[in-house]
């Protein structure tokens, strides 16, 4: 029996694609890649989506982790970045190398997408799609069933193991087409009706550009970048501060990792300093805590926290107008 690969994402165009396939007697494994900036699914399942989508489609699934390349990636990307801090090109080369790695290992054919023609803005289009499986070495090895009438037949449909007439002519960024072949195979909760990468995020990206002119892009980071407000100390620190109970909760369970700053005494906001600061920072994060704590008018006493060690620092609130310029 011919084999194929589906790089299987939990979203609904990936698996459509992989059960048009497998309703042709193609034996299909899902590959997925787990990747710290997925957020097709609400809260923190992350890479359970794929799982789900994998048991519904009945197929085996192999989970292959690639964050440590793809910060990398994010950090310079060959084909550049789009809206965001999103490198979709090179993001895509990748998943094809490490697809086809997997589909030689298990004997198989070829590869599944569920891409579609022109529905992604920058990876998505005729000759990027020819540049992609150029350069990641799968040329006529990547079946595209949701748009491969469009597209020119791949070595899978000139060899008759998947009958072309059964593929599809989407095109576009409707959704419409998949919604009712969802419907009609059954498949539910699916996600990712739109991006479902956190590097397309405006308020990220902004966050995620600075991080990485600032050195401070790695995976240790990845979790503040995600969450709180965020400034930029004159020493250099960057700070962070949440803006809710629970994102206060989670800072202050990272008392080993990073600097915690709170007000002493008072309802306040936990503020974390990801690196040594300077006397001056200490200062400059203490009035900032104290804006977003229930002190009183005046001077007031703050916690500074580094690895058990304890420090107390005296401030006042900080103005609007130079927490606005600290702001990232």
């Amino acid at each position: 029996m011919i084999k194929a690969v589906l790089l299987l994402s939990g979203g609904l165009d990936s698996a459509l694609a992989g059960k048009v396939v497998i309703d042709m007697g193609i034996e299909v494994y899902a590959f997925s890649a787990i990747s710290p900036f997925c957020r097709c699914t609400p809260g923190d399942a992350g890479c359970e989506q794929s799982v789900a989508m994998a048991k519904q489609l009945n197929i085996p699934e192999k989970l292959v982790s690639i964050k440590d390349e793809y910060l990398e990636i994010v950090k310079n990307p060959k084909h550049g970045w789009g809206k965001g801090v999103n490198p979709c090109v090179d993001c895509r080369i990748l998943l094809f190398k490490k697809a086809k790695e997997f589909m030689e290992k298990i004997g198989a054919s070829f590869l599944i997408t569920g891409e579609v023609l022109g529905q992604r803005p920058k990876s998505q289009h005729f000759e990027t799609m020819k540049l992609i499986d150029r350069e990641a070495g799968v040329e006529g090895i990547v079946l595209r069933p949701l748009s491969a009438k469009l597209l020119e037949p791949t070595i899978a449909e000139k060899n008759g193991w998947v009958d072309r007439e059964k593929l599809l002519s989407i095109k576009g960024r409707s959704r419409k087409p998949q919604l009712e072949m969802a419907l009609k195979f059954g498949l539910r909760d699916y996600a990712c009706g739109g991006s479902g990468c956190l590097l397309t995020d405006p308020v990220f990206s902004r966050r995620a550009k600075d991080a990485i002119n600032h050195g401070e892009f790695n995976m240790k980071n990845i979790p503040l970048l995600t969450r709180g407000r965020h400034f930029r100390l004159p020493g250099g620190a960057r700070f962070v501060v949440g803006r809710n109970k629970k994102e206060n909760e989670i800072f202050s369970r990272f008392a080993q990792r990073y600097i915690l700053v709170a007000s002493d005494g008072v309802p306040t906001a936990t503020g974390v300093i990801m690196k040594t600061p300077s006397e001056e920072d200490k200062k400059i994060a203490s009035s900032i805590i104290l804006r977003y704590s229930a002190a009183p008018p005046g001077k007031n006493p703050v916690l500074i926290l580094s690895a058990g060690a304890k420090e107390m620092v005296v401030a006042e609130k900080i103005s609007e107008e130079l927490l606005e310029k600290l702001r990232i």
